[in-house]
C-alpha cells in the first residue's frame, strides 16, 4: 500500500510540474486577484476537473470516449476556440495597480476557462488516461484506490499551492511590471497550445 502511495505521488506530481496553460492560469489568477479567496473558483474548478480525469482514468472510461472519433474532433475544436479567445484576453488584461481600474475575470470567466482547458483538451486527456490509468492497472483493491486518491490529493494541494505562491507574487509586484509580462507568457502558450492541437488534428 505504501508503494502505490509513493507511486502516486511521484506519477501524479511530475504529470502537474510541467508548465502549462492550467498551471499558468492559476498562478495568474492568485497573483492578480485583489484577494487569494477571489482565485478560489479557478483553483477549485482545475482541482475538481482534474479528480474527474483521474477516477474516469483509473475506471477505464476516458479511455472509450478517446475511441469516439468525432468526439474527440469536437473536443479538439471547441477547446482551440477558447484557447484563441482566452490568450486574447488575457493578452489585452492589465495587471492592477493603485489609480488604475482593471477588468478582473469573473468567476464565472475563471470557472469556465479553467473547465474548457482540462475537459476539452484531449491531449491532456490521453496523458491522464495513457500514464494514471495505465499505472493504476498495476494495483487491485485497496491499494488502487490508495493509488488514485494519493494522485487526486496532489493534485488539490498542487492547485492551492500554485495559486497561493501567486499571491505572494502579486503582493510584491507593486509595479505591476511582472504580472504583465506573465499575461503575456500565459497567452503565447494558450495560442502555442490551440496551434498544437490544430495540428493534432
Amino acid at each position: 500500500m505504501i508503494s502505490a502511495a509513493i507511486h502516486g505521488f511521484i506519477l501524479a506530481f511530475g504529470l502537474i510540474l510541467p508548465l502549462g496553460v492550467q498551471n499558468v492560469f492559476v498562478f495568474n489568477q492568485g497573483a492578480t486577484q485583489p484577494k487569494w479567496t477571489n482565485a478560489l473558483p479557478v483553483v477549485l474548478t482545475a482541482a475538481l476537473c482534474d479528480t474527474l480525469l483521474i477516477s474516469l482514468a483509473v475506471l477505464g472510461i476516458s479511455a472509450v470516449v478517446l475511441e469516439i472519433s468525432f468526439l474527440k474532433f469536437a473536443l479538439s475544436v471547441i477547446g482551440i476556440a477558447f484557447l484563441l479567445y482566452m490568450g486574447y484576453v488575457t493578452w489585452k488584461s492589465k495587471p492592477s495597480t493603485e489609480g488604475n481600474s482593471v477588468q478582473l475575470f469573473s468567476s464565472r470567466k475563471q470557472i469556465t476557462f479553467a473547465a474548457s482547458v482540462s475537459l476539452l483538451n484531449p491531449h491532456a486527456i490521453m496523458d491522464t488516461v495513457g500514464v494514471i490509468g495505465t499505472s493504476s492497472l498495476a494495483y487491485t483493491g485497496i491499494e488502487k484506490a490508495v493509488f488514485t486518491i494519493v494522485c487526486i490529493f496532489v493534485s488539490w494541494l498542487w492547485f492551492f499551492g500554485l495559486s497561493i505562491v501567486g499571491r505572494w507574487v502579486g503582493k510584491f509586484d507593486l509595479t505591476g511590471n511582472f504580472i504583465n509580462t506573465l499575461n503575456k507568457i500565459s497567452a503565447v502558450i494558450m495560442w502555442g497550445t490551440a496551434l498544437y492541437l490544430v495540428f493534432a488534428l
